[in-house]
């Protein structure tokens, strides 16, 4: 083909089926630094906003399960309306979506920064402000595909996740000290500040690209589109072992929702707290940025598919560690090799990318990116009910128990389903 295709570097000698793609490679294409630069943004003012919630919570509950509830509040609305809006960018153009979505969010929040706002007002707007990230997220997974090909997708990926996982990381480690500095309005009006430039980052950094083209044996309603979209995800075998895959976070990602009581575990100082709160939040993030970075650099396309399965577990037996109630520094070495486990998801990711249709990408992400945020919700939820009967370290343990079990089973699983996505591979990124 002689047209250079969309994300290939022109000059580039053809790859063998097991080289790599350099971070380098992916930086210097135009539109994944948009995507990358306004995802970052957004998810800053996010992390600023979940510290200072959870930390006003429990300082006037002192609540396991009310600071659970709450920051599950952030994972549950995609499971009511985000199936069906995910859709919407298999519908229209990808690039349009994603603008109205970061334009909306940033008006709903910054109504939520209006002093003496009412608290059931509050609520319903952290849960609308959820629900758009649904669409925004699908949207904007099928688009990078058609930027970053082959392996390039795999590393632009790693790269996001690392990028994502280190602002998590500041987010969480220095946001309690930023909004006890300017206040926690303040922190919400910044937030509403970030969506509005990752709108504009998109609007001039991303080129327009038409709407999908429409797959005609898909209705065109948004029900009958979503149960079309289940039919592809969960009627394949392979898609629904790989879903399963990414939905394992429910266990691991657990700890993070009783950060503030199992800081509490260690110091009845509210200062001492809130500084161990911010390091526990922060130490997965941290173990996956070191993960994924050597996942996606040091480790060729085929051996992360085959490793899948062992990342996987690792992502959840560490944890187990933590009923033998041991001192903070080994808690936040298990919970960051719990993290470094976790980058096993950018293999499950690429390999999901090579079994779907590229015109029902959005709908297909976005019913795996509502059962994912609905996991995670669910799962803090009951393990803050668990924690306030239990206490946070056995139910960290019994998370991690649970989790190793899962993941070892789909470990099996996969290995049954893994070859013919390895040949994919290796074709796409020859």
């Amino acid at each position: 083909m002689a047209a250079t295709r969309p994300g290939r570097l022109p000059g580039r000698h053809r790859r063998s089926p097991e080289s790599q793609a350099t971070y380098g490679e992916v930086i210097a294409i135009g539109e994944f630094r948009a995507l990358w630069g306004g995802q970052c943004l957004s998810l800053l003012g996010d992390q600023l906003a979940q510290v200072a919630l959870a930390l006003l919570v429990y300082d006037r509950t002192r609540a396991p399960l009310a600071t659970a509830a709450v920051y599950a509040l952030t994972y549950l609305p995609p499971i009511i309306g985000g199936p069906f809006l995910a859709g919407l960018a298999d519908k229209y153009a990808r690039r349009h979506i994603m603008i109205v979505c970061d334009l909306a969010r940033a008006a709903l929040v910054g109504l939520m920064a209006v002093p003496d706002m009412p608290f059931f007002v509050l609520c319903a707007l952290v849960f609308l402000v959820v629900l758009l990230s649904s669409p925004f997220t699908a949207a904007r997974a099928a688009l990078l595909p058609e930027i970053l090909e082959g392996d390039r997708y795999v590393a632009g990926s790693a790269l996001q996740n690392m990028t994502n996982q280190a602002v998590q990381m500041l987010g969480f480690a220095a946001g309690a000290g930023l909004i006890a500095a300017i206040g926690a309005h303040y922190g919400l009006a910044l937030d509403a500040a970030t969506f509005l430039a990752s709108a504009l980052i998109i609007a001039l950094g991303v080129r327009r690209r038409p709407p999908p083209e429409p797959d005609g044996s898909v209705p065109v309603s948004m029900w009958a589109m979503t149960k079309s979209g289940a039919r592809l995800v969960f009627g394949d075998r392979r898609l629904r072992v790989l879903v399963l895959f990414a939905w394992l976070c429910g266990f691991y990602v657990l700890p993070e929702g009783i950060a503030v009581p199992y800081a509490a575990t260690f110091s009845r100082d509210p200062q001492t707290v809130t500084l161990l709160t911010g390091l526990l939040m922060a130490a997965m993030p941290t173990g996956t940025v070191i993960g994924a970075f050597f996942f996606g650099r040091c480790v060729t396309p085929t051996r992360r598919l085959r490793a899948m399965g062992w990342m996987a577990m690792l992502s959840c037996a560490p944890l187990i560690g933590c009923a033998m109630r041991p001192p903070v520094a080994v808690v936040l070495a298990l919970w960051a090799l719990a993290g470094f486990g976790g980058a096993y998801q950018l293999a499950a990711n690429a390999a999901f990318v090579q079994c779907v249709p590229a015109n029902r990408r959005a709908q297909a992400f976005g019913l795996v990116q509502s059962g994912l945020l609905g996991v995670q919700g669910i799962g803090i939820l009951i393990g803050g009910a668990a924690a306030q009967a239990l206490g946070p370290e056995p139910v960290v343990a019994l998370a991690g128990a649970a989790g190793l079990s899962v993941a070892a089973l789909l470990a099996m699983l996969w290995t049954e389903s893994r070859a013919e996505i390895i040949t994919r591979v290796r074709t796409q990124v020859t």
